[in-house]
């Protein structure tokens, strides 16, 4: 791993993010409190609803503290003492690990380890499944003597594995005619010159890059020697493309939250745009036919990393502990599973979940009944079959993972050009 250090990070991501304000920190502490676990992510995750449900579970205080990705990782990476667990993508590992910002984590402490399944232990959810380009998690999961990450398994983690998916994008099939999963849905309709002015991407360096360059490639305009670790060459003649799409109009803009990609999609100011799984639920429980398409050329994959922030100890690291246990409990996988995510041991989850529910979600059959989305709201109608399929055919197709490549603090740098220009 090329090395990131925590100068260099905080220097480039404050062209991206420009001034974050601090947090203050209470230099109080009550005796005979209940346990306090600070808890920094994404609005992905933190929700409320979870939030409650463990407290009610645990006996403990939870402080969520939700924001958009960037942020959240510049926060990580630079004040480790304002959270005691991070949760967000595999592709904040490098920095993180490099900015001594996180702990390693005893696996031996975690309950449901020997469930976790292969995905994240050994790359593939199947043998012989696409193990797609980039940090694919498992690269990054044990830590080694010499304080390395690789795929060498040891009792030590960087990160415990839970939430994951599959990402792509989501097209408005009122307007866009329904394409065929795996054939005819192809990244490169991003920039079909017909969706003019009515395309939008993900606002993240590390994964709106790759959405581009899916895009690129699938229509013919540029060839990567490796996408999961593009040369400064690359990251150029990448942007010059982009570049010259937004000179004439192509790109509505950037959304960097889920209810924005929503709004965005919703009031016709976008009719494809990058989708989270989340924003095509809530599209479809608005009356909105998005489809979450199954590219051709392979998914943009992810994965939940839940990690120990360096300063965490005594009582705090307890509660972390626990915390992790019961995201791979069964109730939380079940919950999570309502807005299209998968959990690293889907067994657990499964009694929880309605037959009809392990049926659409992760068998990847017709909805036999409506099925409601976190929100209670009906986001699946009978007969619809998820795009993509199975949760293993889904995993079998995966073309790169979010990543933070070599060339990391440079693409955060042409990144803010694009958006800014």
């Amino acid at each position: 791993m090329k090395k990131i250090t925590r100068r260099k990070f905080i220097k480039s991501a404050a062209l991206a993010l420009g001034a974050l304000s601090a947090q203050s920190l209470s230099p109080y502490v009550i005796a005979k409190q209940k346990p306090k676990l600070r808890v920094l992510g994404t609005h992905v995750t933190l929700q409320e609803q979870i939030r409650k449900k463990a407290e009610l579970d645990l006996g403990i205080e939870i402080e969520f503290s939700p924001g958009g990705s960037a942020a959240v990782l510049h926060q990580a990476a630079t004040r480790p003492e304002s959270f005691d667990i991070y949760e967000q993508w595999s592709n904040s590992i490098k920095v993180l690990w490099q900015a001594n910002a996180i702990q390693g984590i005893n696996k031996e402490r975690l309950t449901y380890w020997n469930e976790i399944n292969d995905l994240t232990k050994k790359g593939s959810i199947a043998p012989g499944a696409a193990k797609g380009l980039g940090d694919a998690p498992y690269k990054l999961l044990y830590i080694q003597d010499d304080q390395t990450l690789n795929s060498n398994e040891t009792n030590h983690i960087s990160f415990m594995p839970y939430v994951h998916n599959t990402d792509s994008y989501g097209y408005n099939s009122q307007v866009i005619p329904k394409g065929e999963p795996y054939e005819t849905e192809s990244w490169g309709w991003l920039l079909d010159k017909k969706y003019r002015g009515k395309v939008a991407l993900v606002n993240a360096p590390t994964i709106g890059i790759f959405d581009a360059a899916l895009a690129a490639e699938a229509q013919g305009l540029i060839k990567f020697n490796d996408m999961g670790n593009m040369t400064r060459h690359e990251v150029d003649d990448l942007f010059n493309i982009l570049m010259d799409y937004k000179k004439v109009g192509h790109f509505r803009g950037v959304w960097s939250s889920v209810p924005r990609s929503v709004e965005l999609m919703a009031s016709g100011e976008t009719v494809i745009q990058s989708m989270f799984s989340p924003g095509v639920a809530a599209l479809n429980g608005m009356g909105i036919p998005c489809v979450y398409a199954a590219p051709k050329e392979g998914y943009r994959a992810w994965h939940g990393v839940m990690c120990l922030s360096s300063k965490t100890q005594g009582s705090a690291k307890d509660a972390a502990y626990k915390f992790m246990d019961w995201w791979l409990s069964g109730w939380p996988g079940a919950f999570i599973a309502r807005q299209g995510y998968y959990i690293s041991n889907p067994q657990r989850s499964k009694p929880i979940m309605s037959k009809e529910e392990w049926d659409y979600w992760y068998e990847g059959q017709p909805a036999a009944e409506p099925l409601r989305g976190t929100d209670g709201k009906v986001s699946i109608h009978p007969g619809n079959v998820r795009t993509g399929g199975s949760y293993v055919k889904r995993f079998s197709n995966v073309a790169v993972w979010n990543t933070v490549m070599d060339t990391y603090e440079y693409t955060l740098l042409r990144w803010n050009e694009f958006v800014l220009s």
